[in-house]
């Protein structure tokens, strides 16, 4: 199940990646090809690395269109590492990654945002 939903996750944001607008430029210090993404409304999507062979490197991270930070995530040589985190309106959730598989997960709330919406 989680293979599944992983594999739906991937499919929906390479999808996404597929229509907007992106800027590449090669870190000559790292030998790493930087790249920032853009929503349509001009805003950043997200950011990372990748390696000269296309593969997905070091830290990543996504924001959603009115700027905030909705997740952070490692890769090695395109395998998921670490610890990946997803921040939403109450929780935050850190996913731990072990030789590209998931290891553990840990979900806090933050009762405070939840009183203050109310």
């Amino acid at each position: 199940m989680k293979n599944i939903l992983a594999l739906l996750l991937m499919l929906a944001v390479s999808l996404t990646f597929a229509q907007e607008k992106r800027d590449l430029k090669l870190n000559k210090e790292t030998n790493l090809i930087e790249v920032v993404y853009f929503h349509d409304n001009g805003t950043i999507s997200q950011t990372g690395f990748y390696t000269k062979a296309g593969k997905l490197q070091g830290e990543w991270l996504s924001y959603n269109k009115t700027g905030k930070k909705i997740s952070s995530a490692n890769y090695d040589n395109g395998k998921k590492s670490g610890k990946w985190f997803f921040w939403n309106e109450d929780k935050l959730k850190e996913v731990d990654y072990h030789n590209n598989k998931i290891a553990s997960v840990n979900v806090w709330k933050n009762t405070e945002a939840i009183a203050d919406s109310n």
